[in-house]
């Protein structure tokens, strides 16, 4: 099985953690899990990244940070929600993404081509 290079992903990070923040805020281990089962197992983030882009993005005002204690055991836990500047942020990488794809896949040779 192939798999994605992290330098191929790393700039569609930010799109990827701001659309499982898009309906509910969430947690770092909660949105790691998320993407590994949206992606099938292809793209497993590692943990430094996660929490880089969480900084970043924080940072620069797309999402917020809350503690709130887990109910199951009491524990505190840092959740994230997405800001309206994120909201922009998304929709403005979301474009930028499809604009991407249409430039790389007419690079991209057919099947029957690769023989």
């Amino acid at each position: 099985m192939a798999e994605i290079s992290s330098d191929v992903i790393r700039g569609y990070n930010d799109i990827i953690i701001l659309f499982l923040l898009l309906n509910s805020p969430s947690y770092g281990y909660e949105i790691s899990k998320q993407i590994r089962t949206l992606s099938e197992d292809k793209y497993i983030i590692k943990e430094t990244t996660l929490y880089s882009a969480f900084t970043r993005m924080e940072k620069n005002g797309f999402i917020e940070s809350f503690v709130d204690e887990d109910m199951a055991g009491g524990k505190k836990r840092t959740y994230y929600r997405l800001t309206e500047a994120g909201r922009e942020h998304y929709r403005a990488k979301c474009e930028e993404w499809k604009l991407t794809k249409e430039v790389i896949e007419k690079f991209i040779a057919d099947e029957g081509a690769l023989l």
